[in-house]
């Protein structure tokens, strides 16, 4: 018999965690930049995906043991780890340095749809016409938010603008083929395997990459920074994407990432005294409504 707890972690829970995502990445710009200005990008890469295998083999021993539910998972999530975190971590940050971020943000706006296509050809996601319309009418809505003549597809930000939409893929290709894998073995343990594979690629690469920086002039608020980029903008929202992903479809958990505009809005109203418009207030209604009703069927099916 199906207890008000569960019904509720099915239907409400998830999504409270998707939004928690959402936040936890949205400090990231502002920490990461202030990180930056001392080492360098590949360096940061590095930390954050070290720190975050460290903390989730820690966390992961003190619940038991590493053991997958079956054999064919070790390279399951060693693959997984390539789409998921390695390839998304060095080609956003790649495609960043060579283009604009208004760019960057429009272009995220291919995940979900990325996500929902592969999910369609692998067979673990309905092309139904209410989710088509709810990930359009969400796009529109980031779009009116962003404003497209902002940014600049120049011949000085093509390559930049490209590594920003494979990473798109990259990462739609693991939400979209992730859901199985993480089911059978459970959020944390899944998270980390995936780190931990990942982090035998980013370590040497940020490892090299810090090479060049005197350590000596990096302070002890900047170490308490890159915890806070590994762990509280890392760590947690990847566990709570994990999590959630195993109790929705993948394109309701991509088509969170349409939130990520308003929440970087919120925090410019908040700390850089940006104003609100009537542009943007349409824009918020567009994307919400957007996320309602990709959620929404599944919401019916269950009832």
């Amino acid at each position: 018999m199906e207890t008000a707890e569960s019904k509720l972690d099915k239907t409400y829970a998830p999504h409270v965690a998707l939004l928690l995502v959402q936040i936890f990445f949205g400090s990231l710009p502002v920490i990461g930049k202030i990180v930056l200005k001392v080492i360098p990008a590949f360096g940061l890469v590095g930390f954050r995906v070290g720190i975050t295998a460290i903390c989730l083999m820690i966390f992961q021993r003190s619940r038991g043991d590493f053991r997958l539910a079956e054999r064919g998972d070790y390279w399951r999530l060693f693959v997984l780890s390539i789409f998921g975190v390695s390839l998304n971590q060095v080609l956003f940050i790649s495609g960043l340095s060579l283009t604009k971020a208004s760019n960057t943000s429009l272009l995220a706006v291919t995940i979900p749809i990325f996500a929902l296509s592969v999910g369609a050809i692998f067979g673990v996601e309905k092309l139904r016409l209410l989710k088509i319309f709810g990930i359009v009418v969400a796009a529109v809505g980031v779009i009116l938010l962003l404003d497209p003549r902002k940014a600049s597809f120049s011949s000085e930000t093509t390559l930049g603008d490209m590594l920003i939409i494979i990473n798109s893929l990259s990462y739609g290709i693991y939400v979209a083929t992730s859901k199985k894998t993480i089911s059978r073995n459970g959020a944390i343990k899944s998270m980390t395997w995936l780190f931990m594979f990942a982090a035998l690629v980013c370590i040497p690469l940020g490892a090299f990459s810090m090479s060049s920086v005197d350590f000596s002039t990096i302070t002890p608020t900047i170490w308490l920074l890159i915890l806070h980029v590994s762990i509280v903008s890392t760590a947690l929202p990847y566990i709570f994407n994990a999590w959630a992903l195993a109790r929705v479809n993948p394109s309701t958990v991509a088509v969170y990432v349409y939130l990520q505009p308003i929440i970087g809005f919120l925090l410019a109203v908040v700390f850089l005294g940006e104003e609100v418009s009537l542009f943007t207030i349409l824009a918020a209604v567009l994307i919400f409504s957007g996320v309602f009703l990709v959620t929404k069927k599944k919401a019916e099916t269950r009832a």
